[in-house]
């Protein structure tokens, strides 16, 4: 039986639970990246590593419009706009990668450069876990992100059943918070160490 199928009453009792599961998943993983924080100022105090600033508020900028597009392609799907959603969630996909390429293709490579590799104390295995681990996360929801766009290239959404295009801004944006906590952590709070 196709989604369309599904009755609407039937539909809207299976995303009640749908919502709850999600927000149950995002909730026990909010817990690993509360104990990563934690972890980052048990080991590093009121120290931070050196690191490109103006390179870690770009990045950090285009997440947030990534998740005003995110926002916009959730809300062009719920009032029936096809053409609208596809685009708002495409641009959402492209800064997304560029979001990662900054992290892991270019931060990465600079701080290398500045001598903080992973191995180089906890520095560096803070910064490398904590980026790695949200990289993992912003990866996860790329691939969530394309997914979704080309169920919705197919038709499969429609203003009344769009679940997947709701799950998959929730987690975008879940993403986007937990860098909004990791951002400052690494980049602003602190003196400079290395």
């Amino acid at each position: 039986m196709a989604a369309h199928e599904v009755p609407l009453k039937e539909y809207r009792a299976k995303l009640s639970n749908n919502r709850l599961g999600l927000w149950l998943f995002l909730l026990s993983d909010a817990f690993v990246f509360a104990a990563l924080l934690v972890t980052r100022f048990v080991l590093l105090g009121d120290t931070r590593p050196e690191l490109s600033q103006g390179l870690g508020l770009g990045i950090t900028a285009l997440l947030l419009v990534s998740s005003f597009f995110m926002n916009r392609a959730e809300t062009e799907m719920a009032h029936g706009n096809q053409k609208g959603f596809l685009k708002a969630i495409l641009i959402t996909f492209i800064l997304g990668l560029i979001f990662l390429v900054g992290v892991i293709g270019v931060e990465w490579q600079l701080a290398k450069s500045h001598g903080l590799t992973p191995d180089a104390g906890q520095a560096g295995a803070i910064f490398y876990v904590m980026t790695g681990f949200h990289a993992f996360h912003v990866i996860t929801g790329i691939l969530f992100i394309w997914i979704v766009y080309r169920n919705g290239k197919r038709g499969v959404y429609t203003a009344e059943r769009h679940w997947g295009v709701e799950a998959a801004a929730v987690y975008w944006h879940f993403v986007d918070v937990a860098w909004i906590f990791f951002y400052p952590a690494l980049y602003l709070m602190g003196t400079v160490i290395g």
